[in-house]
This record gives C-alpha cells, structure tokens and sequence, in this order.
C-alpha cells in the first residue's frame, strides 16, 4: 500500500470512530476524482455534482461497514459509480451531454495551437457524446478504464464483477463506441 493509502484508511478508522473531521478530509482528497468519474459516466455536470453529493452521502452511511477488504480508493469508485447509476435510472428519458472544458477538468485545453485545438475539441466532442449513447454496463468500464486509467482487477473489483464479464464489457463497450463514431462520422 502507498502512504495515500495508508492515510486514507487512518482517515476512514478515525471516521468509523466518529472523527468528523477525517471524514471531512477524505471529502477534500477525493471529490475531484469522484466528480471527474461521475461527470464522464453521466455526461452532464449537474448531475455528476448531485451524483457526487449523493455518494459521499452513501459512504458516510455504509462507513461503519466498511473493512478494509478493498482499498479507499476502490470503495469510493465503487459508491461514486453506482451513485451515477442510480442517477441514470432516475433520469428523464434525454438528457444533453454537457462536454464543456468546465465538466471534463479542462481535459483538452492548449492554447498554443488554436486551429488544432479546435480539431481536438470537436473530436473530443464527438468523442465524449458517442460515449454518453452507451449502456451504462459498457459506458461505465470504458470510463475506469480509458479515462481513470484503472486497471481490470481493480474495475472488476469496483463493478463487482468476474475479470472474464468485465473482458467482454470492455470488448463490448470499444466495439459499440466504434460503432457510434462512425455513424456520427458519417452521419
């Protein structure tokens, strides 16, 4: 375990035993990563903020239960993804991708090439609205995968899934994403 970690489960023993304040640490460590995931599975940033919310919410109720059987990081990515899922379901039946500079971190911005920054943001555009057409089955391994940089035991752990159904989201979730870049490409 890294010494982030290691703090970040003194956080969470000192929280189990009613330390408000490291609870409120973890919060300070944490929510630009959950609302990083949470915007790019949802595609709109108000709802990655009430997803992000409503996840800290969760931890701060099941934060008696949890064990330490996975790292902090992980359990987090666990509770943010299945706040953002929950989100899905409650949503209307359209909701328009928001792929502002502001709801994906300022992910694509350089400003000393305007002319090819504007190719990359139009890409990164189409990029991230074929994302939001996904399952949220196959939107939401693309995302820890492709945009988190999270590893397959560590996803698969997040999901709560075996590594071979994760294999075949992720197979599943490329082949589809292709898929709506050429249509949108073409279309």
């Amino acid at each position: 375990m890294t010494a982030r970690a290691d703090t970040d489960q003194a956080l969470i023993a000192a929280a189990q035993r009613g330390d408000a304040s490291a609870f409120d640490e973890l919060v300070r460590r944490h929510t630009t990563t959950m609302y990083r995931v949470a915007v790019r599975i949802l595609g709109n940033s108000s709802e990655a903020e009430d997803a992000v919310q409503d996840a800290w919410v969760s931890a701060w109720r099941s934060l008696k239960r949890f064990r330490g059987d996975a790292a902090p990081s992980t359990w987090l990515y666990r509770v943010v993804t299945n706040a953002a899922l929950a989100q899905i379901r409650r949503r209307r039946p359209t909701v328009p991708l928001d792929v502002s500079d502001e709801a994906v971190g300022g992910l694509f911005a350089d400003h000393r090439d305007p002319e090819g920054q504007a190719v990359r943001n139009e890409e990164a555009t189409m990029v991230h609205r074929a994302i939001a057409t996904l399952e949220p089955s196959q939107r939401v391994p693309l995302v820890l995968h492709e945009f988190e940089g999270m590893g397959y035991e560590e996803i698969a752990e997040v999901l709560d899934v075996g590594a071979p159904a994760l294999r075949s989201r992720l197979h599943r979730a490329r082949l589809a994403l292709l898929a709506r870049l050429k249509e949108m490409h073409h279309g």
